[in-house]
């Protein structure tokens, strides 16, 4: 498929704003719909850009240009304007495209982009079924058959029996690249771990689809499944441009909750999130990653996650390295389903790269309480990544003093366990008696002599001597809750410990 196709299309009523010859005959690859000022880093080479012209305003004169940059450096094919909003495709959009070289096409208001959409993935289709005839291992009429049914917009796992029973093949699944079935000829069934891919791959670890065969194929039978995953190619397509889309519409969310920016109400309707209900805050990253996309992958991660919640949310990045999501789902559901995800996808990572998250409390769908409990979230998260064996945290679990220490940053809790316990360190180290050892033990028997003087395997007058020399040394007196309590806490600070 080529650009110009699409002002072939009698009944959608495209029209061509700009564009020369050559440049409507780029081919086409996919189609994305974006309303972000910048989504160059959403977007594929290739794909047709469907955008309703939300972020354009008459009095920005230098928007159309950004927009129109951005398309390029991701090397889109053509841009489709929708003429809803404005009533007309702005001439300072066809002046950016002009100087970038973009093709411009106007959609009008009467035509909906979700047809726009399913005409062009019905076209690549049959592209697809033209290049591949009889030359793929699906027999014509097996191929006719599957093409009509997914035409029709039949279910994936209807698609998939139906190939199962006419092609001989074992039944098999249609799986993420992090493990989610999407679907399967024998539901209940998700296939052996190997899976042949469909649809273009990305190289993240958490995006594309596999096709799994449920047993061992024959060598004749593997052709035919490979010819298969070609067939469905397409639909994968598709998927990621929705998905893509859904992140985009979820980013400018994401942006509204930190900037406190007006609209927020209208984001939250447009990524599918159920007016009035209450929200949790999710972020998550990937420690020890330093690949320029780990934001994206954490964002394609966390969305991953999510669907085994069964609610509404949106996930994108957040623009600093990371991922945010909102969910309509108790504070409880969301880590619940979090961790019971989290090893398969954590399994995708190779290295010593870590996936975290941290959950927030469920609260009102306001900007102001949104804010504070995505706030908790994120602490949440600094404390799940400053602990060894905890990969999802949850606010509500900070009940503790040595909770609440494990969001505080390394080096500053280290700052404070130096500022008080430095001098007992020294003298322990100079002598064959340990001071921070007695003091751990005389904290946690809760400032009794004779527990400690028990655990200890020492007399009770030792105790007693060598809780006045840690007093001496620190300048603390362990008689005073205050200061029993910053002691405990630079105790809990000591890397040796964990907080």
């Amino acid at each position: 498929m080529i650009v110009g196709d699409l002002l072939e299309l009698d009944d959608l009523h495209i029209g061509l704003a700009w564009g020369t010859a050559p440049l409507l005959g780029r081919q086409v690859t996919g189609v994305t719909s974006t309303d972000l000022q910048d989504p160059a880093r959403y977007l594929q080479p290739g794909e047709l850009v469907l955008t309703g012209l939300v972020w354009w305003q008459p009095d920005e004169s230098s928007a159309a240009l950004r927009f129109a940059t951005s398309l390029r450096s991701a090397g889109v094919a053509a841009l489709l304007a929708g003429e809803g909003t404005h009533g007309a495709v702005p001439e300072s959009l066809v002046e950016a495209c002009r100087m970038h070289g973009i093709p411009l096409l106007s959609v009008p208001a009467g035509t909906s982009f979700r047809a726009v959409t399913d005409r062009v993935y019905l076209r690549l289709w049959g592209d697809l079924q033209a290049r591949s005839e009889g030359v793929a291992a699906i027999p014509d009429a097996a191929r006719h058959e599957l093409l009509t049914l997914l035409h029709t917009g039949a279910p994936l796992g209807e698609v998939l029996a139906l190939a199962v029973a006419r092609l001989g093949v074992p039944d098999c699944s249609m799986v993420t690249a992090a493990g989610r079935v999407l679907a399967s000829s024998a539901p209940g069934r998700t296939g052996t771990r190997e899976g042949i891919a469909v649809g273009p791959q990305d190289g993240s670890p958490f995006d594309g689809w596999l096709l799994r065969p449920h047993t061992e194929p024959e060598l004749s039978a593997s052709a035919v499944l490979h010819g298969l995953a070609e067939l469905l190619a397409p639909l994968a397509t598709r998927a990621r441009a929705t998905a893509s889309a859904q992140r985009q519409t979820a980013a400018h969310l994401v942006e509204l909750l930190a900037q406190d920016g007006p609209g927020l109400a209208d984001a939250m309707a447009a990524c599918g999130l159920p007016s009035g209900r209450p929200l949790v805050p999710v972020t998550a990253r990937i420690d020890g990653a330093a690949e320029p996309r780990a934001a994206s992958w954490a964002a394609t991660a966390l969305a991953e996650a999510l669907h085994g919640v069964g609610a509404p949310f949106a996930a994108a990045t957040d623009g600093h390295g990371g991922a945010t999501a909102l969910v309509a789902a108790p504070a409880a559901a969301v880590t619940a389903g979090l961790r019971a995800a989290w090893p398969a996808l954590q399994a995708e990572l190779t290295g010593r790269r870590r996936l975290r998250a941290g959950v927030g409390p469920s609260t009102a769908p306001a900007s102001g309480p949104l804010r504070g409990a995505l706030v908790q979230a994120s602490y949440t998260l600094s404390a799940a990544a400053d602990s060894t064996d905890r990969t999802v945290g949850s606010s509500g679990e900070l009940g503790s003093l040595a909770a609440l220490l494990r969001g505080i940053p390394a080096e500053v809790t280290a700052a404070f366990h130096d500022r008080l316990l430095a001098p007992l360190a020294h003298h322990d180290r100079e002598n064959g008696v340990s001071l921070l050892g007695t003091l751990g033990t005389f904290l946690d028997h809760d400032g009794s002599w004779a527990r400690t003087a028990e655990a200890l395997h020492i007399h009770v007058n030792t105790v007693h001597y060598r809780i006045r020399r840690i007093e001496e040394l620190t300048g603390r007196s362990l008689g005073r809750l205050e200061d029993r309590l910053d002691l405990r806490a630079a105790l809990l600070c000591s890397p040796g410990r964990g907080a």
